[in-house]
């Protein structure tokens, strides 16, 4: 899923999907971002989680030009981690999983 070409619509299905799909909040909750292999905007998607008790792992691809960033985090509530989506995507190049 990216949310290139239509945020809100991206946003409106995803909150739909979590609010159909998910029975008992809070849980821990899995977020996915591809971002350009630079340091610096790792470590500002891993500044918007931090404080929260969140997993961070990072894998760099085969030929290290793309980094995959998966965050496992306990959200409160569908909104809560729409906030989060809408906080990465002002990372230049993040692409949301």
């Amino acid at each position: 899923m990216s949310t290139e070409q239509n945020p809100e619509e991206f946003y409106a299905k995803l909150k739909g999907r979590l609010e159909e799909t998910t029975a008992k909040w809070p849980l821990d909750y899995l977020y996915k971002f591809i971002v350009p292999s630079d340091s610096q905007k790792i470590a500002e998607i891993e500044a918007i989680f931090d404080n929260m008790g969140a997993v961070i792992n990072t894998k760099a691809s085969s030929k290290g030009t793309y980094t995959s960033v998966s965050i496992h985090v306990k959200m409160e509530n569908p909104d809560a981690v729409i906030a989060k989506y809408k906080e990465v995507s002002v990372v230049e190049g993040v692409i949301s999983l």
